[in-house]
């Protein structure tokens, strides 16, 4: 993995590649390549490990000329990040490359039976495999496609591949298995494109199809054909989606991470258009599948997710039980798929993600269907792997997120499943259009008083400063704010490089209490709420040992100030919707420290925006 890009049509290839993977550095990555046809018929292959400036130096000197070529950013499953393991890869003739995201799971067992009969590899990586495989098909399967298919059928795992061959020039293949990143085809007045991700082809074209599970394509600069592994066509054409380009610039801010923390105000506005109304009061997901007979029957909600959508689905947990009064879980979408969850058609499970094409909330999202499970996803991402596969897709509408710590995402997604908890209640009876209200207006109160909450960055700044050099931290947190504790530790880690640890604040006494000292600053989340009391007692018991408080309260919270060494107050907000405001400090603070110890905050050293495998 991580970003793909392709295209064949009446441009030059090179500049349109390299400007593609531009627009893929917020997956992460540890080296970049090209290959491009040239007139002459040869392949023109150019890599370089580290970030894709290293690449456009070594281009300096001249780009490779043609109008057909494949661009890949790598990050490193198979093999450290050299030169040698850069995509693309070739075949033993150097006639055909391919790059790849995903993993292929058999990768040894291939490789030693190819090395047996004859081939060369000269990377460590599984990618080169498949190099290889196509280059034995091809005589026998007679193009590109066939022989792309052929190595496809010996493949395990879930891997996203494109290829190209000197003696079909104005061609590319690529094919899907299962959950690996997606492969979007772009459809532009001057040719046809291949990518990874939707940021590369925007600036092209908003006509797109998106790949499935098991199925090829193969496209010139006339237009696409779509089949599946046995070869039979598809009837498969593009859509039209709605995207901004210019949502993937940074609009001034330093980093996008910044710029995406400084949006939420907007974020949660664009999640509640359209999706409310007051008279009467009602909550409108049109894009929920299930009738009003069919939530009646809903005897179990199931959330699941990864990393920062998980702490969005252990809010929603309390949510769901709160106001819709249907038990509920949440569920590591890792260990969900693996522990034989009890799932039948009274359950429904709700996959989050901001990219729908996590490999393992994918994979998650297909044991409940075998179960018979009803399944929605709460997702950024229209046309997304996970908004196929689910009955229904709720979208977050957070618009195009390019720092690879999730910021406005995470609040987009809160608001959402918020709205699906509070659709539940509705359907079933369990709100009265007076409680109903209440809520709705407490949710258009937030964009409002994130405005306030993200107005003071100069806190911020001082208490980075003052920290920096810190290398633990405690986050803790009770009832709503817990997951919040969670997912602030989370971003600390993330983008500063700084070992945190997030922890219900009642645990503390069983254990972490015995790291407290006056070199690990304590990040309690003590708002104005009903375990607000019990709060008091746990900072309490972190200064009488010794330890530092930066707390986290509420406008006019005089106690508190009295007993943390810092206070960052926010405005008053119901307590079911605290999440959302509470974890916006937390986010600039991660921000600043990261900023002040020198870190990659968009592009945190290990990460990538969507994890395309296990």
């Amino acid at each position: 993995m991580c970003g793909i890009i392709g295209y064949t049509g009446t441009r030059l290839a090179a500049p349109l590649l390299l400007e593609g993977l531009a627009r893929l550095e917020y997956r992460g990555y540890d080296s970049a390549g090209i290959a491009v046809v040239t007139p002459e018929g040869e392949l023109a292959v150019r890599k370089a490990p580290g970030k894709l400036r290293t690449l456009v130096q070594e281009l300096e000197g001249g780009l490779p000329h043609g109008f057909t070529g494949i661009g890949h950013t790598r990050w490193a499953t198979h093999g450290p990040p050299t030169k040698n393991n850069a995509h693309p890869h070739a075949d033993c003739a150097g006639d055909v490359v391919v790059v790849h995201n995903g993993i292929v799971e058999n990768y040894l067992e291939l490789r030693r039976s190819l090395i047996k009969e004859g081939h060369r590899f000269t990377s460590d990586t599984d990618t080169e495999t498949i190099a290889h495989l196509i280059e034995k098909a091809l005589p026998k399967a007679g193009s590109l496609e066939e022989a792309l298919r052929s190595a496809a059928g010996v493949l395990r795992g879930a891997n996203a591949i494109v290829a190209m061959s000197r003696r079909e020039p104005c061609t590319l293949v690529a094919v899907r298995l299962g959950n690996a990143g997606g492969i979007t085809v772009g459809y532009a007045e001057d040719g046809m494109l291949l990518a990874s991700d939707l940021p590369a082809l925007i600036p092209h074209t908003r006509r797109l199809a998106f790949l499935a599970d098991g199925e090829v394509v193969a496209i010139t600069r006339q237009g696409a054909r779509y089949s599946d592994l046995a070869g039979r066509v598809l009837e498969k054409g593009p859509k039209t989606v709605q995207l901004d380009p210019e949502a993937a610039h940074k609009g001034g801010y330093p980093h996008f991470m910044l710029k995406e923390i400084l949006e939420q105000a907007e974020t949660v506005t664009s999640a509640l258009r359209g999706r409310i109304a007051f008279d009467p009061p009602a909550v409108l997901l049109e894009e929920f599948p299930l009738t009003p007979q069919e939530v009646r029957e809903i005897r179990r909600v199931v959330f699941v997710g990864m990393g920062t959508s998980f702490h969005a689905c252990q809010v929603a947990r309390l949510w769901m039980e709160r106001l819709a009064g249907i038990p509920a879980e949440a569920d590591n979408a890792s260990e969900f798929r693996y522990r034989q969850p009890l799932l039948d058609r009274h359950t429904l499970v709700v996959a989050v993600g901001q990219s729908g094409e996590t490999a393992d909330t994918l994979a998650g999202m297909e044991e409940a269907l075998r179960h018979g499970a009803r399944l929605v996803t709460v997702c950024n991402v229209e046309g997304s792997q996970a908004t196929r596969r689910a009955e229904g897709a709720l979208l977050m509408r957070a618009g195009l997120e390019i720092g690879v710590a999730a910021t406005k995402t995470f609040t987009a997604s809160l608001v959402t499943l918020y709205l699906l908890a509070l659709h539940l209640a509705s359907q079933r009876g369990r709100m009265s259009p007076q409680d109903l209200l209440r809520h709705l207006e407490g949710l258009t109160s937030l964009p409002h008083l994130l405005g306030q909450v993200v107005a003071h960055r100069e806190v911020y700044r001082s208490l980075a400063q003052r920290y920096a050099q810190r290398e633990h931290f405690l986050y803790l947190g009770r009832g709503m704010s817990y997951p919040i504790a969670l997912e602030g530790a989370l971003k600390l880690k993330e983008v500063s490089y700084i070992h945190a640890e997030g922890y219900a604040a009642g645990e503390m006494k069983h254990g972490p209490i015995a790291l407290v000292d006056d070199r690990m600053p304590v990040v309690a989340l003590a708002l104005q709420d009903p375990l607000y009391d019990k709060m008091l007692a746990n900072i309490s018991e972190v200064k009488a040992r010794g330890g530092t408080v930066i707390a986290i309260g509420t406008a006019g919270d005089a106690d508190l100030a009295q007993r943390a060494d810092h206070v960052i107050l926010l405005p008053p907000t119901p307590e079911l919707l605290s999440p959302v405001l509470a974890v916006v400090p937390l986010q600039l603070f991660a921000y600043e420290l990261a900023v002040h110890r020198g870190c990659d905050v968009d592009q945190p050293r290990n990460l990538a925006k969507t994890v395309t495998v296990e």
